[in-house]
């Protein structure tokens, strides 16, 4: 693999996928986070630039049809310029870089002024799109072949939205085009469909042969305008449809009707969904993951971060001593990285619990002990809440025994409490606290204007702090207003009491206390009020 040598630059061609962001190739993924520099199109997810290092530039390029941030030649001009000052730019675009996507004309730049380049694959809408929409290219009974075509053409010399319409169509042999394979892939073809459409019936395409346009593919606001030749100018015009598409032209688009999953609110019940995470960034891969897999379009407004206590003088001294303790509690998968970064800097590993068993509330912490620590926990109470967990307590006799309690800075007493009752000796320590972090105006705007579906809350952290960002004290009428048709999604009992104390009634609350058991029963609410029973 060609990399950079003395400080020399390098240049990745790297194609984003369609949108999805699950959709990047591990190389990708690899590549971007290493790079110094980013330059992006406008169909880049904004969760793929999350892959970047924080510190890297980012340079927006994007372009619309005759509405462009940096002609071409300027950008070839700007990957050049920071691969010469030694930089690693990753050039992030849209689908594959070499499917209509400008690389090759990249690649020949950086060649001609002496950069090295490395060119990443990435998965082109032509098929990720039609897929998502239900839609195979090829099928046995119905398609062996298919052909991308270019929706629009360039005028020599010319940015393809700067020509008039028309004047590059003869670059097209439309006689070989329209039989050019069973199904034909046009890629940014919605301004130039009338034209398509019209040429496509003149050379032997038959007016009912099946037509398909796919907005914004492998994106929650995913859209699909079906119909044929014959008719799909005016459904298009009808639903308001405007790029980015993918037309789909062939026998395959009536496969839609029985192989439709990712935009079926049937199957997909959270599809197009907006939901609100406001876990903290540190935690919400996971939920946010689950959601995106599902259809939901993420907002990610994290009310708290996580930050480690600076003294750890306190928790080194009960990992040095741990023989003393019959127990150690671990309430939150934020305590795990704390301890497992002390525990290496004391230069001790997982034989240091050889004579101390190990509670872990939940199975994402108990999870997370093995992945850091190496430990397998003892005792997981079927649900994840501390009052779960003292009352399935497995030790009966606990009189005298000692207890290493690591946990955040605020948190509830009631676990220490009824430790202490059963006659443990409980050392509580915190090792990280929750900060409240300033909520962008924008959630606001999205509550006032009605586009938010769902809230959810992990943890009464989140519950308190988005109360506080959103000037609850002051608009609290305004705020229920806001809330009102919200979904209000707690992930257990003491965050759905929470919510209660600020006077809202939770909708949700989670009966399995986990990211996944939230996840459910968001599908079950939103499914239940798909057929109309919420």
């Amino acid at each position: 693999m060609l990399e950079p040598e003395n400080k020399q630059g390098i240049v990745y061609l790297i194609g984003a996928g369609p949108g999805d962001p699950g959709l990047l190739t591990l190389r990708g993924r690899e590549l971007l986070a290493q790079a110094d520099v980013v330059v992006y199109d406008r169909l880049v997810h904004p969760a793929v630039l999350d892959y970047a290092r924080p510190e890297a530039l980012r340079v927006f390029v994007g372009k619309a049809s005759a509405r462009h941030t940096l002609t071409q030649e300027e950008i070839n001009a700007l990957l050049i310029r920071h691969a010469q000052e030694g930089k690693r730019v990753a050039r992030l675009k849209g689908g594959d870089p070499f499917v209509f996507g400008r690389g090759g004309e990249e690649a020949e730049a950086c060649r001609t002024a002496g950069v090295p380049f490395v060119v990443v694959p990435g998965i082109t809408s032509a098929i990720a799109a039609p897929a998502y929409a239900g839609i195979p290219v090829t099928h046995r009974d119905a398609a062996s072949s298919f052909c991308v075509i270019t929706g629009h053409e360039r005028e020599d010399g010319k940015e393809s939205g700067r020509r008039a319409a028309g004047q590059a169509e003869g670059r097209r042999d439309w006689a070989r085009l329209a039989h050019a394979a069973d199904t034909l892939i046009f890629l940014m073809g919605v301004e130039a469909l009338p034209e398509i459409v019209a040429r496509l019936q003149e050379h032997g395409r038959e007016p009912e042969t099946p037509i398909a346009l796919v907005q914004w593919g492998t994106w929650p606001q995913q859209r699909v305008v079906s119909g044929t030749l014959a008719d799909i100018v005016e459904r298009v015009r009808e639903a308001g449809l405007r790029p980015p598409a993918v037309c789909v032209v062939g026998e395959v688009v009536r496969l839609r009707g029985r192989l439709q999953w990712f935009d079926d609110p049937r199957r997909q019940p959270l599809f197009g969904k907006r939901i609100v995470v406001t876990r903290a960034r540190e935690q919400a891969s996971g939920l946010v993951d689950m959601l995106r897999t599902r259809g939901a379009e993420v907002l990610e407004y994290p009310t708290i971060r996580i930050e480690k206590l600076k003294d750890m003088t306190e928790l080194d001294g009960a990992l040095q001593s741990l023989e003393r303790y019959a127990w150690m509690v671990v309430t939150s998968v934020n305590t795990v990285p704390v301890i497992a970064e002390r525990l290496e800097a004391l230069e001790r590993d997982a034989r240091a619990f050889a004579m101390t068993k190990v509670a872990a509330i939940g199975p994402a912490t108990a999870s997370i002990l093995r992945e850091k620590l190496g430990i397998r926990a003892d005792f997981v109470p079927t649900e994840a809440v501390a009052e779960a967990l003292i009352d399935q307590w497995p030790d009966r006799e606990m009189r005298g025994k000692r207890v290493f309690l690591p946990r955040a800075r605020e948190a509830r007493e009631m676990l220490p409490e009824r430790l202490r009752a059963m006659g443990a000796i409980v050392d509580v320590i915190p090792v990280y606290e929750t900060v409240a972090m300033e909520q962008p105006e924008t959630l606001l705007e999205d509550l006032r204007a009605g586009n938010i579906d769902a809230i959810t809350f992990t943890a009464s952290s989140t519950v308190k702090n988005l109360m506080q960002a959103l000037a609850i004290g002051s608009a609290e009428s305004n705020l229920g207003a806001y809330l009102k048709g919200v979904c209000l999604a707690a992930i257990g009992p003491v965050t759905g009491q929470t919510l209660k104390e600020y006077g809202f009634e939770p909708t949700i609350v989670a009966e399995e206390h986990t990211m996944a058991g939230l996840v459910k029963a968001l599908e079950s609410y939103f499914a239940k009020r798909g057929k109309g029973d919420g």
